[in-house]
């Protein structure tokens, strides 16, 4: 474990695993760099570096009044990079994850990336507007803020159940996994919890997009009903030139435990696959 200190002095906690080409991981909301655990091990294990941080406000890191905007939530990605000296990386965002690496992309240039990786991620834009009829209306958001307002701690109870597609027939993961993730949601500060749910539901990253311009894998189950498909990924993929996009037949939000072997898998596939992209002399992708 070590430490990265932020622009605004901010303690963010960092698991670097393994030694070779880094791959930099941001956790979902509203839980830690621990839900990496498995895929870290995975990239290690390959021959790969694996550094997972936990967001500012979130599990062991600080957490602070401010900064859960994604201006500040990218910044504080290029802090993990340049103090873990990652180059020739790549970016894989879960959830909310997938907007710091689309804001880190448009806002750092793509600096020192090769790839990027967006696994059920919130990217491009969340909330349903007369632009974005496909999106989420406004009183979901409202209702979620309201219910973490009143009872945070019964709130995860159903979310977490949609999180990873629990059922009256379906129980793709152990009920321990659904107390250890309500456990690790509660780590949080509740400011940090309000905060990053109104920046994922609200924050427009269409104009981002753009400036992916390295292989993209996009991954996204077609049952997810936490960041409907329809509104995400399937429209990230058409806005990211030259990206893939693996879509999982009947699969929940949760995908790094429902569907961990898969994802292990078809990410190490596609790490293995070289980049062509050429770079300036600043570590830009070209």
């Amino acid at each position: 474990m070590s430490v990265v200190k932020t622009e605004d002095n901010v303690n963010l906690y960092v698991k670097d695993w393994g030694q070779g080409r880094p791959v930099l991981l941001m956790h979902g909301w509203p839980l830690s760099a621990d839900s990496f655990d498995d895929l870290s091990m995975a990239i290690a294990n390959a021959g790969m570096r694996a550094i997972a941080y936990d967001r500012r406000g979130f599990g062991r890191s600080d957490q602070p009044w401010n900064g859960y905007d994604y201006n500040t939530l990218s910044d504080d990605l290029a802090a993990v990079m340049d103090q873990t000296g990652a180059k020739d990386a790549t970016l894989l965002g879960f959830s909310m994850g997938g907007g710091e690496v689309a804001r880190y992309m448009s806002r750092h240039g793509g600096r020192n990336v090769q790839q990027t990786i967006l696994i059920s991620s919130v990217v491009p834009y969340l909330l349903k507007t007369d632009d974005n009829p496909k999106g989420v209306d406004q009183g979901v958001f409202d209702s979620m803020t309201q219910g973490m307002k009143d009872d945070r701690a019964k709130f995860w109870t159903s979310f977490f159940k949609d999180f990873y597609g629990e059922g009256m027939l379906s129980h793709p993961v152990s009920d321990e996994v659904l107390e250890w993730s309500r456990n690790v949601a509660m780590q949080a500060s509740l400011k940090a919890t309000l905060d990053c749910a109104a920046a994922f539901a609200t924050t427009d990253f269409r104009a981002d997009l753009s400036a992916f311009r390295v292989p993209t894998l996009i991954v996204h189950g077609n049952k997810d009903k936490t960041v409907p498909i329809d509104v995400s990924a399937r429209q990230a993929s058409l806005r990211i030139a030259g990206s893939s996009l693996l879509e999982y037949e009947g699969a929940p939000h949760g995908l790094l435990a429902t569907h961990k072997q898969r994802i292990i898998e078809d990410v190490l596939n596609f790490l293995k696959t070289s980049s062509a992209v050429g770079r300036d002399s600043q570590g830009r992708a070209a």
